[in-house]
């Protein structure tokens, strides 16, 4: 079989780490979403559920890796995330694409010894504007989108201090991480790609007490969310990135 042809049939790996809110489950979980908007094929994704216990797999095989976001917190170190986030480590250095989404992101970060903690801007929520920076634009996966453009989020901790040697490509106003790459093939990302506006009004219900009990309106918030296609093409590009990596 030619190169290019087993690195398609290569399935990608995603790591489950939570849940959606109890009122979203009914449109899937977190590997669903991601798989959708990653454009990828159902058999062309496996899941491992570590925070349900799952045994992470050998990482021989996989094109990639997404790890999911997730209700935990980094800071937590429960053992089925410290478990992870050495594997994940290993992965990394030994040259596994990784793409990781917020609690992932986070993850990915700790893993390769940088820093998680609490967002101290506090609670970031909704469609938010992502600014990149000017060395975004030779980057794989957000070379010429534009240079703001809207993602959605939802998030208590933050990457206070990304890992040493990642380059940090994008900011909010309340988040100075939203996204790193380290090397030329690990990404974490602050923000969901997967999420569609159907998921963001969800989240900003399901948080309609936190966000009163910060003094936030959730129908004011929900008025602002729109579309962001270009966090979603994000995604996509990563998997056409990995799959490059491996036809190399």
């Amino acid at each position: 079989m030619p190169v290019e042809s087993a690195v398609l049939k290569q399935p990608f790996l995603i790591l489950e780490t939570g849940q959606p809110v109890p009122s979203m489950r009914r449109h899937g979980g977190f590997p669903h979403w991601i798989r959708v908007a990653a454009g990828l094929e159902r058999d062309a994704a496996v899941v491992t559920n570590v925070e349900g216990g799952d045994a992470l797999p050998p990482r021989q095989g996989f094109a990639g890796v997404i790890v999911t976001g997730s209700a935990a917190m980094v800071t937590e170190r429960h053992d089925w995330s410290e478990r992870s986030a050495e594997w994940l480590r290993e992965a990394a250095h030994a040259g596994l694409p990784l793409f990781g989404i917020c609690y992932g992101h986070q993850l990915l970060a700790h893993a390769l010894g940088g820093e998680v903690g609490v967002n101290p801007a506090g609670r970031e929520m909704g469609t938010i504007d992502l600014e990149l920076h000017p060395h975004a634009e030779h980057d794989p996966l957000f070379a010429g989108l534009p240079a703001q453009f809207p993602a959605q989020a939802t998030h208590l901790q933050t990457v206070l201090r990304a890992p040493e040697g990642a380059t940090v490509l994008a900011k909010s106003a309340q988040d100075h991480c939203h996204a790193f790459r380290w090397q030329d093939h690990v990404w974490g990302v602050q923000f969901h790609p997967e999420f569609s506006v159907t998921h963001m009004h969800g989240y900003v219900r399901a948080r309609h007490d936190a966000l009163a009990s910060e003094s936030r309106c959730s129908k004011q918030l929900a008025r602002s969310i729109s579309a962001a296609p270009h966090a979603r093409k994000v995604l996509r590009r990563f998997v056409r990135h990995a799959r490059g990596l491996h036809a190399r």
